[in-house]
């Protein structure tokens, strides 16, 4: 009996290891990640987005690879950090990489689609309004606002299939601002502010 008591007591800091380097790494890689969470939702609140966009980078690189949604999500929020850190063209690129790889993911949430297609959308208008003041010919610039046009009447049309009449009112709004500035002429627009992102 003491025997069998002194083995099972010596067992015990092996079980502990095993479980350490096992599943407890899971767990100990899920901290970080909700750790590099919660820092970029910090520096979001500060409006530090160039930092948010570093712990974004941060918890994707640490997530499992199986968790898509969640990447997916990071991805999209990481994006939206870096279009408020001058970083418009990066985050285009993203979010038509993203865009691309929830087209493919047969797991992808509508909800997410909807909101990255808006997402993108809103980098489309902003890219053309820079495009168009910088004096970049109708043939660079129509495309990118047709492509924002038809992103955000997606988001209009998700909004209303899931029954938000304020998200499809601001999706229409954000539509027919696209319109606008498509027939927008260019002295008219450089007398405008630049908007907001």
């Amino acid at each position: 009996m003491r025997k069998s008591f002194i083995l099972l007591w010596l067992l015990v800091p092996l079980a502990a290891a095993a479980y350490h380097y096992g599943p407890g790494q899971d767990r100990i890689r899920a901290d970080e990640v909700a750790g590099y969470i919660a820092t970029a939702r910090t520096h979001l609140i500060a409006e530090e987005f160039a930092e948010a966009v570093t712990s974004f980078d941060q918890a994707i690189s640490k997530m499992p690879p199986d968790q898509t949604q969640a990447i997916s999500r990071l991805r999209l929020e990481k994006a939206k950090a870096h279009m408020q850190c001058s970083g418009l063209p990066q985050a285009h690129k993203d979010l038509v990489s993203l865009l691309d790889d929830l087209g493919k993911d047969t797991t992808a949430s509508p909800k997410l689609i909807a909101e990255t297609k808006s997402t993108l959308a809103n980098a489309q208008y902003y890219m053309t309004w820079l495009l168009r003041l910088e004096g970049h010919a109708k043939e660079i610039w129509e495309p990118v606002i047709e492509s924002s046009r038809q992103n955000y009447r997606a988001a209009a049309e998700f909004a209303v299939r899931s029954g938000k009449p304020a998200a499809e009112g601001k999706a229409r709004e954000n539509l027919e601002a696209a319109i606008k500035l498509a027939r927008l002429d260019l002295a008219e627009l450089q007398g405008l502010p630049l908007p907001n992102q």
